[in-house]
């Protein structure tokens, strides 16, 4: 085969792939930015490794972030206000984001507060929480159009939830990481204002026991979760649940769990997308 015949055939590789990435992204119900961001993914593999953080800033008072705010992988934790330990709901956050805002190369260290709170659409690029506090990111937008992206990333030691889903929209994981985590990622079950047809897309991510759950939904709010490459590692008894549907409500009461696993309506995935190691 001559040098530009070959040089042909990479072209058409090259393409067919990205077709296929947009493809697999279309059928995940992925639009808009989030399609751009899933169509970077690297191959499924291991996990990348943990940044070192370079040098340490307290936080006394909530940061306001607007734009784009690049935290040069330094190490922010609470101080002052936001310097307790405590799991109460309803603490402040590390960062606050306007909608649209993007969060990224920021390590969140001990104490975390209440992480982050996207208050409309936001993307979360490479952010690692290193202690998780109440919550590592709550997405509060209240529009159906919202799309909350965290790609890449990684958080430890959950004791409940890593990110709260509350607001309305779309939220999708990508090249993410957890270990010794809750809940991957819930959406609110008694939230006094409640949004119906919620969804959350889990793709490309690593999951390392112990941990509950990876996602929990309300079925009767018609919320559905899409997994796809979730590797779970440690976790050989298969506990750690991949997919919870729940009866949400409105008053505050805990809700009921309804059943797990893949029902092809709201916990949308196969066996063969989860990879046990």
């Amino acid at each position: 085969m001559t040098a530009r015949a070959e040089q042909r055939v990479r072209h058409r590789r090259r393409v067919t792939t990205r077709r296929a990435a947009i493809a697999g992204a279309t059928a995940l119900g992925i639009t808009g930015a989030a399609i751009v961001t899933t169509t970077m993914l690297s191959p499924a593999g291991a996990a990348s490794s943990w940044p070192t953080a370079q040098g340490t800033k307290p936080v006394s008072s909530t940061i306001p972030v607007s734009g784009t705010y690049d935290g040069g992988y330094k190490r922010f934790h609470g101080a002052g206000e936001l310097g307790g330990t405590g799991q109460d709901e309803g603490q402040d956050p590390i960062f606050k984001l306007a909608d649209g805002a993007v969060l990224k190369n920021v390590i969140l260290g001990a104490p975390a507060a209440d992480g982050i709170h996207c208050m409309g659409s936001c993307t979360l690029q490479n952010v690692w929480w290193e202690d998780v506090g109440e919550d590592a990111a709550t997405f509060k937008g209240k529009s159906s159009s919202a799309v909350y992206t965290v790609h890449g990333g990684g958080a430890r030691k959950a004791d409940d939830k890593v990110f709260q889903f509350n607001g309305a929209g779309k939220l999708v994981v990508t090249e993410f990481q957890v270990s010794d985590f809750g809940k991957l990622v819930r959406t609110c079950g008694n939230c006094s204002t409640q949004y119906k047809n919620r969804q959350v897309i889990i793709n490309d991510v690593d999951v390392t026991a112990p941990g509950k759950s990876i996602v929990g939904i309300n079925a009767n709010f018609g919320e559905t979760a899409a997994l796809r490459n979730v590797r779970i590692h440690g976790d050989s008894g298969k506990k750690i649940k991949p997919c919870t549907r729940f009866q949400g409500n409105n008053t505050g009461k805990e809700p009921k769990e309804l059943g797990t696993g893949p029902d092809g309506t709201h916990c949308l995935y196969t066996a063969s997308d989860l990879i046990y190691k």
